[in-house]
């Protein structure tokens, strides 16, 4: 009765997750939009968790829907490598959103590549593990596992094509391209009430 009930509250705590990165993540980016873009790759890690747990013949247990919550943060990092570089060549180098994502891609392909290996290695031997307990952690890796898969191999492809889109819909809804304050505030020519004059006194 108690897994029942705790399986019954997993989709509130992962929506509720869910909710909290989106608005992290919208206060960092300074955006509505983009954040759904990164937001986008957890349906695949789901996906991904669900099919290897079907094929190694696992239920979906409290134990598999916390890797599940674990994938949340470490699949949406692939995305923030992308989306945080091209947004800053954006903003900054005044480069086209097409652009802004190639050249993203190009130079995040490694980093990515080395986390995501990092924790798929990391999950393996929980997922594959032997000995006292194993059968209580080994859901828990498999999710892991067959959620970064699959994650890492469809958000290469699918991350670069909604970011295009959402930008493109961001501007028809009226958005334009701005630099962000940060940028704003560290670029701008100072003020010129604060600039000294040649005898050393502000003007």
């Amino acid at each position: 009765m108690q897994s029942r009930s705790a399986l019954q509250k997993e989709p509130a705590l992962i929506l509720s997750a869910i909710i909290v990165v989106y608005i992290v993540l919208g206060v960092l980016y300074e955006s509505y939009i983009h954040p759904i873009t990164i937001l986008s790759a957890l349906p695949s890690a789901g996906v991904g968790a669900l099919l290897a747990l079907m094929v190694m013949k696992y239920e979906l247990t409290v134990i598999a829907l916390i890797g599940v919550i674990l994938l949340v943060g470490i699949v949406k990092k692939n995305a923030i490598m992308m989306i945080d570089f091209a947004l800053t060549a954006e903003r900054q180098e005044g480069k086209s959103p097409l652009e802004a994502i190639h050249e993203a891609c190009l130079l995040r392909f490694r980093p990515i590549m080395m986390t995501t290996f990092a924790a798929l290695f990391g999950a393996l031997p929980i997922a594959i593990g032997q000995g006292a307990g194993s059968e209580l952690r080994r859901p828990l890796g498999i999710a892991m596992v067959g959620g970064l898969l699959v994650s890492q191999w469809l958000t290469l492809y699918t991350t670069p094509v909604i970011y295009l889109y959402l930008d493109r819909l961001s501007r028809l809804l009226g958005g334009s391209r701005r630099r962000s304050r940060l940028a704003e505030a560290l670029g701008d020519t100072p003020n010129p009430r604060l600039v000294e004059n040649p005898r050393g006194a502000a003007e």
